[in-house]
Formats: C-alpha cells, sequence, structure tokens
C-alpha cells in the first residue's frame, strides 16, 4: 500500500512540474503581477459551478471505478489540462470550448449516474479530451499583467482539490446507500451539464 501511495505522490509531483514546464513560454505576459497570477489561477476553476461539477465528477467517477482509475483519472485530467491551458496562454484557437466544457459535466454525470466501467484507457482518453477544454478556458482567461506560470500552478492545484473532493465523496461507494446517492448525484451534474450547453448553445 505504501509503495502504491509513494507512486502516486511522485506522479502529482511530474504533474505539477508538467504544468510548469509547459508554462514557461507564457511568462512573458508579465512582470508585474507575480503575487496575483497564483491567486487568479487558483480560484479560476473554483469560479464557475460548470468547472467545479466537471472536476469533482472526475474524482466520483474514479473512486467508482476504484484502482487504478480512481489516481489515473484525476493524474491525467491536470496533465492535459495543463497543455490546454499553455495552447490558451499562447493564443492559440480552439474552437468550441465553451460546449466541450458544458459537455464534460452532462457526460461525467451521465458516466457516474450509470456507473459506467469503461475499459480504463478509455476513460483516461474522455477525461483528457475534456481537459483540453477546461485548461483552455483558463489559459485564455490570463488576468493582464500576471504571471502564466503562477497562473497556471494556482489552475493545476485548484483542479486536483476538486479531484480529491470527488474522490473523497466517492468513497461511499463501497456501500449500498453510496452507490445510489452517487448515482443521484451523478444525475445532478448530468441535469448541471444539460442547463450549462443550452446556454453555450444559444449564446
Amino acid at each position: 500500500m505504501k509503495s502504491s501511495d509513494d507512486g502516486l505522490t511522485r506522479t502529482c509531483l511530474l504533474t505539477l512540474a508538467l504544468a510548469c514546464s509547459l508554462s514557461g513560454p507564457a511568462s512573458a505576459h508579465i512582470v508585474a503581477g507575480e503575487a496575483g497570477g497564483f491567486l487568479s489561477g487558483f480560484k479560476h476553476p473554483i469560479s464557475g459551478l460548470d468547472h467545479i461539477l466537471a472536476m469533482v465528477s472526475v474524482g466520483l467517477w474514479g473512486a467508482q471505478l476504484g484502482a487504478p482509475a480512481i489516481w489515473l483519472l484525476p493524474v491525467t485530467f491536470p496533465i492535459v489540462m495543463a497543455f490546454g491551458g499553455f495552447l490558451g496562454l499562447i493564443g492559440v484557437p480552439f474552437p468550441g470550448v465553451e460546449v466541450g466544457i458544458a459537455m464534460s459535466a452532462l457526460l461525467l454525470g451521465a458516466a457516474v449516474l450509470a456507473q459506467w466501467r469503461p475499459p480504463l484507457f478509455a476513460a483516461a482518453a474522455l477525461v483528457g479530451v475534456f481537459a483540453l477544454f477546461h485548461g483552455h478556458a483558463h489559459g485564455a482567461e490570463l488576468p493582464p499583467g500576471e504571471s502564466g506560470l503562477l497562473y497556471s500552478i494556482g489552475f493545476v492545484i485548484a483542479t486536483g482539490m476538486l479531484h480529491l473532493i470527488g474522490i473523497t465523496i466517492g468513497t461511499v461507494h463501497k456501500w449500498a446507500w453510496g452507490r445510489l446517492l452517487l448515482q443521484a448525484a451523478g444525475a445532478c451534474v448530468a441535469m448541471g451539464g444539460v442547463y450549462f450547453l443550452w446556454q453555450a448553445v444559444v449564446a
């Protein structure tokens, strides 16, 4: 068990290091906003309900699937999200970002509701695709004059915490009432996704 925990710790540290390295070129944006960059990045994922629902759902779904998905999905998301954030920071266009974010809440919530158990690779790939949309949205909304590097570190850490909340809630899956509770939570997330999708399409 200890070796598994050590491996997860090393993976999380590598994720953070990757986020830092990917964000490096964006530091040209900033000189004056070093202190604010981290806080802005940290607050960004928790400032929108669509982001919160999707990121918590990654943890919920991972907990439902069990090892190794319980750690693989929450590690895959920040790694790919950091890349998406880098694309947003340097201004690479990415069509349909808001629709992609809404679809992430809708489909991840539906996966939790249905207790869907796809192959591990398919689950990680789905999470990774959605992470691109979330990452691009974070990166593209870097406040003027703030550090792209610290901003990226902030939104990666906040995302990891949201995943951890989902995993913690998801531990109730081992009980029958807990499984029903998670399915109800998945239904709520999916309904939220429908609402956000309607907003994205209408807008």
